[in-house]
């Protein structure tokens, strides 16, 4: 699997989805209670293909399998990022909860709406799949953003600022309810390239291409260097 590193699904590959020139891939965000508070498995992918050395959420592609019984989009992406997190890391997850909808740009070459689902852990020992996963990690989202911003470790912006919305929680109960009391956002990134770097963008922003916030709104993410900085008001 190979695709260009732009602010896509963690884990593109795969069959076409609803819509015409985009596929579909469904990702698991699986939490725990850690001693320092709230966790998340990340998963680190080889130094070659897609996303290369990228620590990512566990997911993929919608099979032909995933859509058996599956009433709509979501469904199928549900079953895919229930797969793809036994496949990639050997653990078990189940009653997965609709947390955000992401689409790339129209430019980009190999397009994938992927649904993110948060779920709990339920004990299982983590076994990364080797080939596909070079390493697997539990981390609290200020370790992973402190790591980022020294360089010690590569995001992208889906599971950056999936990671920014986890600070806000403490525990896994927590998290879960949140999630599940609103409506699912969608994220349509834009991107924009500036004298100092690039920033992804997404409705509400005042420079959104599409439908352009009122001035002065900011819905994006500074790429320009390390940290990362995210505006969103």
């Amino acid at each position: 699997m190979s695709t260009p590193q732009h602010p896509a699904p963690d884990r593109p590959s795969g069959t076409q989805g609803a819509g015409t020139g985009i596929r579909l891939a469904g990702t698991a965000v699986v939490l725990r209670d850690g001693r320092d508070g709230l966790e998340t498995l990340l998963l680190r992918r080889p130094a070659t293909g897609s996303f290369a050395n990228a620590w990512v959420f566990p997911g993929g592609r919608v099979d032909p399998a995933d859509r058996d019984g599956a009433d709509d989009e979501s469904a199928s992406a549900r079953n895919a990022a229930v797969r793809e997190t036994r496949e990639e890391a050997g653990i078990r997850v189940h009653s997965l909860v609709p947390l955000s909808c992401w689409v790339p740009p129209a430019e980009t070459p190999v397009r994938f709406r992927t649904w993110f689902f948060l779920a709990r852990e339920h004990g299982d020992d983590v076994h990364p799949n080797p080939g596909e996963i070079d390493e697997a990690a539990w981390m609290t989202p200020r370790r992973a953003f402190d790591a980022h911003a020294e360089g010690a470790l590569t995001l992208f912006p889906p599971t950056w600022v999936t990671l920014h919305a986890l600070l806000a929680h403490r525990t896994v109960d927590e998290a879960l309810a949140v999630a599940g009391a609103g409506d699912v956002p969608t994220y349509e990134t834009r991107m924009l390239a500036t004298p100092t770097g690039m920033r992804a963008m997404w409705a509400g922003d005042e420079d959104y291409p599409d439908v352009p916030g009122a001035a002065g709104a900011r819905h994006r993410l500074i790429m320009d260097a390390l940290p990362w900085v995210y505006e969103r008001r």
